[in-house]
């Protein structure tokens, strides 16, 4: 399948949104070209569940309550402000869809930026591509708080604003449009079954836990937390620490927790380069990672599901950064006058020992 016929597919799922059954087609049709496949087409967002929107009753916030303009892409300036310095897979492969989308629909004008993981700095990152004549915002916040001026901003002008990827603690359909992104939550339920069963629901985890203040990080602790004391209460959790999403930090936290707690037999990032830090100091212990200490982390990058291939890992769940199909449909059916829901929810496959080579190609 080509680049554009996946595009085309992710597109199809979106103009079925509001539909659940319509949803769960799309979703099928995903599931049905994973892992076997092994082609690019595999690595597409997919709608999920979309939730029950703030605008009208018929179905979702469309262009009169939130007192938008009706557009056309290729007649629009789009800014994309990027939260995080692309230093990671997933950072870069999100700015790349968004690039590569706007190119591929002939987008009349698209300014991006990168916070580099400063709030003021988004905030005015935003601020200025409103200056600069932007009409639509998608956005990947860096915190959950923080981007109220610059929201405020964007109402003043009537600008929609879709978030990306971190959901927004404000109102859908009045500080905002729409969040599009996964089920944090589910991410960690579904790591804590992979660490379950890798570990047959025994022994001593540590958390390597993600940035404070957003709520993927307050998300996937929860779902996992919960998930290990419902159904495994044989795998006791003795530490959680922050390694902030980044591979260094992620390694460091790891040396210093097989010090304090030199029984640990397994652990759950909450992103993958925080995973893969901890396989780089579980080896510096002497220790063999993915068998001496197990390892399940979420993200999807291509170097995690080589780690799992290897042996070196136990699971990873996805969490598809390729935005740019879905967000841009979002916004050409919102300025086309349909109503869009408060969440855009994603599906994301799982990769496991069984099907992580045949999988590879799907990782990004």
């Amino acid at each position: 399948m080509s680049v554009r016929r996946s595009r085309t597919l992710t597109a199809a799922c979106l103009l079925t949104v509001a539909a659940t059954l319509a949803a769960s087609g799309c979703a099928k049709q995903e599931g049905s070209s994973t892992a076997a496949s092994g082609n690019s087409s595999a690595g597409a967002q997919v709608v999920a569940s979309p939730t029950a929107a703030a605008g009208d009753a018929t179905g979702g916030c469309d262009l009169k309550t939130y007192g938008a303009t009706k557009l056309d892409l290729k007649d629009t300036v789009v800014g994309f402000s990027q939260s995080e310095k692309e230093a990671n897979p997933f950072r870069i492969a999100e700015t790349q869809s968004i690039k590569d989308e706007a190119a591929e629909l002939g987008v009349k004008k698209l300014l991006t930026t990168n916070a580099q993981s400063q709030l003021p700095k988004q905030i005015s990152d935003i601020q200025d591509m409103l200056n600069q004549g932007a009409q639509l915002l998608i956005v990947a916040p860096l915190n959950s708080d923080g981007l109220e001026p610059a929201l405020q901003a964007a109402a003043a002008k009537h600008v929609p604003v879709i978030t990306i990827d971190r959901k927004l603690n404000a109102t859908p359909c009045k500080d905002y449009l729409t969040f599009i992104g996964s089920n944090f939550v589910d991410q960690g339920k579904r790591a804590a079954d992979a660490l379950v069963k890798a570990t047959g629901g025994t022994g001593k985890v540590a958390v390597l836990l993600g940035t404070s203040g957003n709520g993927v990080t307050t998300d996937r602790t929860k779902g996992f937390v919960d998930q290990i004391a419902a159904t495994a209460p044989g795998l006791q959790i003795v530490a959680q620490q922050t390694g902030e999403f980044a591979r260094d930090k992620g390694q460091q936290v790891t040396e210093q927790l097989l010090q304090s707690h030199p029984d640990i037999t397994a652990i759950y990032a909450e992103n993958d380069e925080m995973g893969l830090g901890a396989v780089t100091a579980i080896k510096s212990a002497g220790k063999k990672p993915g068998t001496d200490i197990k390892i399940v982390s979420v993200d999807g990058t291509r170097n995690a599901v080589q780690a799992l291939a290897g042996g070196e890992y136990n699971g990873v769940v996805e969490s598809n950064p390729r935005f740019g199909p879905l967000a841009f449909a979002t916004a050409q059916k919102f300025f086309d006058g349909t109503g869009i829901p408060d969440n855009v929810i994603i599906t994301d496959r799982a990769y496991d020992p069984d099907n992580a080579k045949t999988s590879l190609d799907s990782a990004y």
